[in-house]
């Protein structure tokens, strides 16, 4: 299919298909005339690749994870360092989620002493 049918049946814009397939997330094919080809199983991709975006995980880590996804979900087949790197990036959002929760407090001590 061409990119225009990909970005109607997924929602997905063009521009947005064109970084995933920069950032090796999108498989894709060149026809003679230098149209990209896609096969029917990118609507899939792209819908998981949306899902762990959904999820906070930045396009690298989508890109290392993205062969053990399964369906649109996606649902994972437990790949070696899977678990470790899912473990991780929940660790690390943590600590994001952390380091937000003193700011706000810090904050709202500014706005209690007003």
């Amino acid at each position: 299919m061409l990119i225009g049918e990909l970005s109607r049946r997924t929602g997905v814009s063009r521009r947005l298909l064109r970084y995933y397939e920069a950032q090796g997330l999108l498989d894709t094919k060149r026809g003679s005339n230098g149209y990209r080809y896609y096969e029917e199983d990118a609507v899939v991709t792209v819908r998981q690749v949306r899902g762990l975006l959904k999820a906070g995980l930045s396009t690298e880590v989508i890109r290392s994870v993205l062969p053990c996804a399964r369906g649109e979900r996606p649902d994972f087949e437990w790949c070696a360092e899977l678990w470790d790197i899912l473990n991780g990036e929940l660790a690390a959002m943590d600590e994001r989620i952390d380091g937000l929760q003193r700011s706000r407090g810090r904050l709202a001590d500014f706005l209690t002493r007003s």
